[in-house]
């Protein structure tokens, strides 16, 4: 979680980090745009932006996802380097959240 945040607060800059829904979240504008949470089974990136998820859809094929956001089930199967992307992405880019 502390590598997520770390990542996060690297790549974010201009974001405001906030707690939303009981987990942390980044937003711009008043917008969450990015959140993550510890659930009981699994660790989940939200990624709330359509537009992100559809520029990514072949790197995201195959990873265990929802409507808006990736579980992994096990630390060591987050892929660090798709995040880093996903919120480089975000962040050079605008769109609307869902």
């Amino acid at each position: 979680m502390t590598r997520i945040r770390e990542l996060c607060r690297a790549e974010l800059s201009g974001f405001d980090e906030v707690m939303n829904h009981g987990m942390p979240a980044y937003q711009r504008d008043g917008v969450a745009e990015i959140a993550f949470a510890s659930q009981k089974q699994y660790i989940s990136f939200h990624l709330l932006r359509s537009d992100v998820r559809a520029a990514f859809a072949e790197r995201l094929t195959g990873h265990d996802a929802g409507k808006g956001c990736l579980r992994f089930r096990k630390v060591e199967s987050i892929d660090f380097d798709l995040l880093r992307d996903l919120l480089e992405e975000t962040a050079t880019t605008r769109g609307e959240a869902c």
